[in-house]
């Protein structure tokens, strides 16, 4: 039956992103609630950084591990340490994380909704309605003044209510939470994330051994749907000696870059996977996810109180006008430097350099372009250069 109860806000998807959207808008004094299905872990590697933390007040004992250092793989092996100075990157395990998140958001006064999302329509003054099913099947509904979608990569909010949304390019990821080895070897570093560039672990993506503390996220990416992801697991299992067991296995889509549009112009808006908004090259998305959220929130309450639905487009205008340069700038690095292994050997190599490490760290932990030190953006140009023109060989 529908209900006549009317939200200011409904919010499709409890993940990272629509959690803080759900959070703000009810802190804020809004009426909201938050939909997300049951029992839903996305498949991720877990790395939020120390900006996020601060931004999003994510406490310390959400943190399942804390790394120092990265270690990168070429395809010839070639191993290239990275620690992080004066830093460190975060890891959490999504499922608690993700509850925790929509635990703040009903504190804060969003009302929880457990269902899967099956449409959207209006009834006769234009309000928007909501339909989903409920765990035991039962059909029901929801009226809003607003939606914000952020119910993922393959989001059924945003193909039914925003225009271009279905040609979203995507990597396909696959992973495996393993139990942490008990006397980890020279491949495993407790403290440590492992990252392979090799043709035979993705074609086109990496490969990863991210550790959880207990546990331990063994994964790879494609969007080659010939390659095997799960026999490029089960590949980097045994050469990083991680026979652990195997306590679950996750796949799922992760987009490649932000859509051009993130908004019907009348009363929906998008947020997190859902636009877009994971890191090309990287496939990072929980603090761009997080940001997009409160991006997302911000721009419906100004509609929600102004009535003007040109305040919806301010979630993107904000979003790509502090980080569309950084992921015009992966997506190059992505298209170049992942098309071949030698290419990758090459990229590896240039990892090594310091200027190239220091600047990498400043920028990911902060989540900003490093703009302190100009010559030594300088020296990379140089550098890169030097390899694309093959001046500079791997060794």
């Amino acid at each position: 039956m529908l209900n006549n109860m009317t939200f200011d806000l409904v919010v499709v998807g409890g993940g990272p992103s629509g959690s803080t959207a759900a959070h703000d808008a009810a802190r804020a004094g809004f009426h909201v609630a938050l939909l997300d299905r049951a029992g839903r872990i996305k498949p991720c590697g877990g790395a939020i950084p120390p900006r996020c933390v601060r931004d999003f007040d994510i406490p310390s004992e959400m943190l399942v591990a804390r790394v120092y250092a990265a270690q990168i793989v070429s395809p010839s092996d070639r191993k290239v340490d990275m620690p992080i100075p004066n830093s460190y990157v975060g890891m959490v395990d999504r499922g608690p994380f993700d509850e925790w998140l929509r635990v703040r958001a009903a504190e804060a006064g969003a009302e929880r909704r457990t269902g899967t999302y099956e449409g959207l329509t209006r009834d006769g003054e234009g309000t928007a309605i909501v339909h989903y099913r409920e765990k035991d099947g039962t059909p029901a509904t929801i009226r809003a003044r607003c939606v914000i979608g952020a119910d993922g990569a393959l989001s059924k909010v945003a193909r039914d209510s925003v225009r271009g949304s279905e040609k979203m390019p995507y990597v396909f990821a696959y992973h495996e939470i393993i139990e942490s080895p008990e006397n980890p070897s020279a491949h495993f570093g407790a403290e440590r994330c492992d990252v392979y560039y090799r043709g035979t672990l993705s074609p086109d993506f990496y490969a990863w051994v991210f550790p959880h503390g207990h546990t331990v996220s063994v994964g790879t990416g494609s969007a080659n749907k010939g390659f095997s992801l799960k026999g490029a697991v089960a590949d980097l299992r045994r050469e990083a000696g991680l026979d652990g067991k195997t306590i679950r296995r996750e796949g799922a889509p992760i987009p490649l870059k932000p859509l051009k549009r993130w908004d019907n112009g009348r009363d929906v808006v998008l947020a997190g996977d859902a636009a877009g908004v994971v890191a090309p090259a990287s496939g990072e998305g929980i603090y761009y996810a997080m940001l997009g959220g409160r991006l997302a929130a911000d721009a419906a309450m100004a509609f929600l109180r102004t009535g003007d639905a040109r305040q919806l487009k301010s979630a993107r205008k904000r979003f790509m006008k502090e980080h569309g340069t950084v992921f015009f700038v992966l997506g190059i690095m992505q298209h170049f430097w992942y098309s071949s292994d030698k290419r990758r050997e090459s990229f590896v190599k240039m990892c090594a350099d310091e200027d190239v490490q220091r600047l990498t760290w400043e920028s990911y932990t902060e989540k900003k372009l490093s703009r302190k030190s100009p010559m030594a953006h300088l020296r990379i140009f140089v550098k890169d250069m030097a390899h694309l023109l093959g001046i500079v060989r791997p060794t």
